[in-house]
């Protein structure tokens, strides 16, 4: 029966789009997951999160164990986010940001980052939001952060820290799984092993 019950476990990627919190029950008025136009099976939870800002690729799933085996620190899987920010942004600048820098984590106090990798970026074929159709005719570049460790508001806390303020912040994929031509809103269901493959994880993984 219990292995009857993993064989039933169901994967979903979905595109979150900004304004919509990684949860689907909130004491507060706000956009869950739940409003997405998807009937998800009970027992449907995110893998990992994205900050209510932010968009682009989420994990959804009823397996329990996915969130230890793809969140363990020691796994490093890589992420990749297409980020715009505010004003024209210099090498040394992004230099300082990707050989790693220091930032307040809540309830920790000053964190390092790891080293990543950051570049410039054409703008990315997404849809605008009001306020990014507005502020596309100011000042600005579009960056790609590849990072393996995701801390609360990392990436958003880089960028103020040499005053440039993230204005959108896209996850467009994790390791091989890429958010590809889907739309805000958007859900797709994935096999375990196609997903498993893409994440660069194994059965093995299963029992650590």
């Amino acid at each position: 029966m219990l292995l009857l019950h993993f064989a039933m476990n169901r994967y979903f990627v979905v595109y979150k789009p900004s304004n919509m919190i990684s949860q689907f029950v909130s004491p507060y008025e706000q956009r869950l997951l739940g409003d997405l136009s998807f009937n998800f099976p009970e027992g449907t939870h995110a893998i990992g999160r994205l900050d209510e800002d932010s968009e682009g690729l989420l994990l959804l799933s009823t397996d329990k164990t996915l969130t230890g085996l793809l969140m363990h620190p020691k796994r490093n899987h890589k992420r990749i986010y297409s980020v715009y920010v505010e004003k024209l942004i210099s090498d040394e600048t992004i230099k300082k940001m990707s050989s790693g820098m220091e930032i307040l984590i809540k309830k920790r106090g000053i964190y390092t980052t790891l080293p990543c990798k950051i570049e410039r970026i054409e703008k990315p074929e997404v849809e605008f939001t009001e306020e990014s159709k507005f502020t596309e005719y100011l000042p600005h570049c579009w960056l790609k952060f590849e990072l393996t460790e995701g801390k609360n508001r990392q990436i958003r806390k880089m960028c103020k820290t040499v005053r440039h303020n993230c204005k959108r912040l896209i996850r467009t994929s994790i390791e091989d799984l890429h958010l590809g031509n889907m739309k805000p809103g958007e859900v797709k269901e994935i096999e375990k092993e196609e997903l498993f493959r893409l994440l660069k994880l194994d059965s093995s993984s299963e029992n650590e």
